[in-house]
This record gives C-alpha cells, structure tokens and sequence, in this order.
C-alpha cells in the first residue's frame, strides 16, 4: 500500500517551487525504473508462456489504473473519437513490443533484454532528425555511432554463445522498435489525456492482442504459480509503466535518460545473481557503449 500510495501522490500536479514535489517526483522516476528492470526477471519466472505472461501483465492491472485514475481526478471514459483511434494504435503497438521483449527475454541474458529493449531511444532520436530536415551534429552522429558498435559487439559475443541467444536480441531490438511507434502514439495525446488513463488504455487495447499471439503461438495460458505474473502486473505495468509516463513530463531528457540506466544494470546484476549470466570483458564494453548512446539520444530527444 506504501508504493501505491507514492503514485497517487506523484499522479497529482506538483508545485514547481516545492522541493519536497521535485524529490517526489525524482523518486516516482526511479522507483518506476527499478519496478520496470525486475520486469524480465518475473518473465522468466512465469510457468505460462512468455506472451501469456505480458497478457496478465496488461489485464491484471486494468482495475487498478482505473482506481488510481480516479484517485487522481483524471477522467478515463471522455476522450474523443481522434485521441481514441490514437490510443487503440498506440495499444496496439505496445503489445507488439512486449510480445517481442517477452520472447526475447527467454532467449537472451537480462542485461541485453532491458538494454536492446530501450533501444527506442535511438531511434526516436533519428526520427526527430527527419521531421526537423536537419543533418545530425556532432553528438548525434557520436550516439548513433555508438549504438551501432556496441550493439554488433553484443550481438556478436551472443552468435558465440548459440543461435538462440542472438534470436533473442534480435526480438528485444524489434521491440525497442515498436517501443518507439508507442512512444511517438503517446506524444500525439499525452498533453490532454492523463497518466493512468493513457496507462488504462494501452492494457485495454494492447491484451486481446497479446491473448491472440499467446494462442497462435500455441503457449500455456494460465499459470500453475502466479505470484509472478501478478507482481509483473503490480510492478512493470501499474508502478513501472504508470509512474514512468508520469515522470516522463517533469524530467530533462538527460535526467530520464541517466534514470533508464538503472534498468539494464538492475537486470544485468539480476542475471548474474539468479541465473548465473557471466558477462565478459566484451560484453561490458558493448552494453557501455549502448548505455552511453541511449544516454545521448535522451539527451538529444
């Protein structure tokens, strides 16, 4: 009940000249960093399948974003016919993405998953080049540059390891794709719609779809354990994603942007703990040069 408490507090506007709302605040976008980075954790946990596991995820937490919605004063059933169509796009994609990382996140090391997953930031940062018409500067050419390199080391040591391993980074790459296309639905609505129920809405729309995948992929719907899956739900969708989207409007890019590290070094340190993932030399210096180009493209976006 603390944790629930802390984000409907952070969902309510904070006085920009109150320091005490600045730190509410800071502590809201680490907090939901540090739900998100257990995340894969409780994927690989889950006796259902790993799509199945991102259905639970969504459907779980639907009641309660509608608690904390109208906890917060932010109405959920009054949006018009143009912010709806945005949001089922955006519901759509979302379930995309965490179909693609949830599959992922079985076939690779965690550090990888939560790094290849963020990627979006890359490329949301590409995006903004071509709508401004502009030729990348120094800094952006140095993100992208880094994120090409290090992305290629970590996806050469995981041919190393087995096919498999670099199937599952190609899936976390394609969902930082679609991660992207969610953020950018997000963008067009986030002004007038609030946190929880933008939150609301990508689990309303994103679950039949990720019900779908389940089924045609053939996998295990309902859990024999589900304790994990109903802390994936408490954790990555209802603090996770909710404080998160919340934050995202109160922060500089950098400051979210060194925040996001706190995910991949989380579950990297998760990997190694609980599953016995051992990085090497190489591996560290990949994920750094990622880390570093997510950075930057924070920076920049």
């Amino acid at each position: 009940m603390t944790t629930i408490r802390l984000a409907e507090k952070a969902a309510a506007p904070p006085d920009p000249a109150d320091r005490r709302g600045i730190n509410r605040w800071f502590a809201a976008l680490l907090l939901g960093n540090l739900a998100l980075a257990f995340g894969p954790y409780f994927v690989r946990l889950a006796d259902c399948g790993p799509v199945s596991a991102g259905f639970w995820r969504l459907t779980l937490a639907l009641p309660l974003h509608l608690l904390l919605a109208r906890r917060a004063h932010q109405p959920v059933f009054r949006q018009s016919r143009a912010t709806l169509a945005v949001l089922v796009l955006a519901g759509v994609v979302f379930a995309l993405d965490l179909a693609a990382w949830h599959l992922g996140i079985r076939h690779t090391r965690l550090g990888n998953a939560a790094l290849f997953g963020n990627s979006g930031s890359i490329f949301l940062m590409l995006w903004g080049l071509v709508v401004a018409h502009r030729r990348p500067r120094r800094a952006e050419l140095a993100a992208i540059a880094c994120a090409l390199a290090g992305a290629a080391i970590l996806l050469g040591r995981s041919l190393d390891i087995a096919a498999t391993t670099l199937l599952g980074d190609v899936l976390c790459i394609l969902a930082g794709v679609f991660y992207f296309c969610y953020f950018v639905c997000l963008r067009q609505v986030q002004s007038h719609v609030g946190n929880w129920p933008l939150v609301f809405y990508s689990g309303l729309f994103g679950a039949p779809v990720m019900l779908a995948t389940a089924l045609l992929l053939g996998e295990p719907l309902w859990p024999h354990t589900w304790w994990p899956v109903l802390a994936l739900a408490l954790g990555s969708q209802v603090i996770g994603q909710g404080l998160l989207v919340a934050a995202l409007k109160r922060f500089s890019p950098l400051v979210v942007g060194l925040a996001l590290m706190t995910q991949p070094v989380i579950s990297l340190l998760l990997g190694i703990v609980v599953f016995g993932e051992r990085p090497s030399p190489m591996d560290a210096v990949g994920m750094v040069m990622v880390a570093g180009a997510l950075i930057l493209a924070r920076t920049r976006g």
